[in-house]
């Protein structure tokens, strides 16, 4: 899978979009001085290129009954990490897969009803995967900032 750079014009685009995505081409387009043809054609291409995905994100601090879980995983051996991030990847519990430099290998996030749904899902589902060497789970329990748009750290 090669990885693209955004052009100046779909970064903006994508900016427009992250503060919220209902936005029409048609004030996108008059704001970034292009037609509404240029800006649907081109969210069109980076929806097809999988640069972006327009979806809706939860206000998770505003869920009642549900925590962040932030599962970190050492590998047993390191040839195991990427069949691992797979099976990780492929769970429908899990929102968030990453390979890590430093004391783990895996961060996993996912979101929980309490700790003891939190120890059920890590003893049960992820110590049982083979090549997990040991897991160490953190709980969020205040959220500051919560803000996906990922277009403000790669502009």
């Amino acid at each position: 899978m090669s990885k693209r750079a955004l052009d100046p014009v779909n970064r903006r685009i994508v900016q427009h979009l992250s503060r919220d995505a209902r936005t029409s081409n048609r004030q996108i387009a008059a704001e970034l001085g292009v037609t509404e043809g240029t800006v649907r054609a081109r969210i069109k291409r980076m929806q097809e290129e999988k640069l972006i995905k327009i979806t809706t994100v939860t206000n998770i601090d505003r869920i009642r009954g549900a925590a962040v879980a932030y599962l970190w995983i050492e590998v047993e051996r390191s040839h195991q990490t990427e069949a691992l991030v797979q099976r990780l990847a492929d769970m429908k519990e899990i929102g968030f897969v990453g390979v890590m430099i430093g004391r783990f290998d895996i961060l996993a996030i996912t979101m929980v009803r309490n700790t003891e749904h939190l120890s059920e899902f890590v003893h049960h589902r992820i110590s049982t995967l083979p090549g997990v060497r040991r897991t160490e789970s953190t709980l969020s329990v205040n959220f500051i900032k919560h803000d996906y748009r990922m277009a403000r750290i790669v502009a």
